[in-house]
């Protein structure tokens, strides 16, 4: 299938090949999109550069989603090499590690404001300057968690980030739906990424959610991009402001106990 012949998708987030922005981009490109891709860090660029070429990108840069400065930069090159984009993907967010374990109470004003400032906020910063670089039919897709809206061990102020971030896809959405641009996240269940191997006990909680979710197994990247696929293409056109749920149903589990446990205390 060519879902997005003609179409340009340009992904913030990738960190590496096992990265959930790296899924996606995969996913996409093999309907058709053209893939424009940018990283956070200069030390991410000798794992991202190899990829980005992989899927013949065009356009390969380093953004600093906290510089307002750098981000007009990045737009002002999407503009030259592609004209318009149709996608955007928002697969960024980062807390310090220290926030990441023991006590959410604990949290830093700093730390609080990094996270709340790369994880959420970036969002509005990017879908700003991508808004007049896209047309009816346009798609923002914004990468979330569980934890956003349940307590999840060590997630602390990550958790209250996503919270901000899925309040933003839904204000965004009404922003922009006047023009027929979409804004939708997905909530992917854990996956073993960079950014996830800074919670802390997360090793644990992965294998953990393929014993207790209701499909009993983990997600994959190809999961999570075959989500975006459908969100980001005209199937999805009347599906906006939505937070979309690729856990295996692990969000629907009032209980996580596995059932065999409980089958066996009788």
């Amino acid at each position: 299938m060519d879902l997005f012949k003609n179409k340009t998708a340009l992904i913030f987030g990738i960190a590496n090949k096992n990265s959930i922005a790296w899924g996606i981009s995969e996913a996409l490109y093999a309907e058709g999109a053209e893939i424009g891709i940018s990283y956070a860090i200069p030390s991410l660029e000798k794992r991202v550069r190899p990829l980005a070429e992989s899927v013949g990108a065009k356009l390969i840069e380093e953004c600093d989603v906290t510089d307002d400065a750098a981000i007009d930069l990045v737009f002002e090159k999407v503009k030259d090499t592609y004209g318009s984009i149709d996608v955007l993907i928002h697969s960024v967010a980062f807390a310090e590690r220290d926030d990441l374990t023991g006590r959410f109470i604990d949290t830093s004003r700093t730390g609080f404001r990094t996270a709340l400032e790369i994880s959420a906020y970036s969002l509005v910063a990017l879908a700003r300057r991508a808004e007049p670089l896209m047309t009816a039919g346009s798609s923002i897709l914004a990468m979330t968690y569980y934890g956003s809206v349940a307590v999840i061990p060590h997630y602390n102020v990550m958790g209250v980030a996503k919270a901000a971030l899925e309040a933003s896809v839904r204000y965004l959405s009404v922003d922009l739906g006047p023009k027929g641009i979409r804004v939708n996240a997905v909530s992917a269940g854990p996956i073993k990424t960079l950014a996830a191997s800074g919670v802390g006990g997360f090793r644990k909680l992965l294998n953990y959610s393929e014993t207790a979710s209701p499909l009993r197994q983990s997600v994959t990247q190809e999961d999570i991009g075959q989500a975006a696929v459908y969100l980001c293409s005209d199937m999805a056109r009347s599906v906006t402001g939505e937070i979309h749920y690729v856990d295996a149903g692990w969000n629907i589990m009032g209980l996580t106990v596995p059932f065999e446990e409980l089958d066996q205390d009788g």
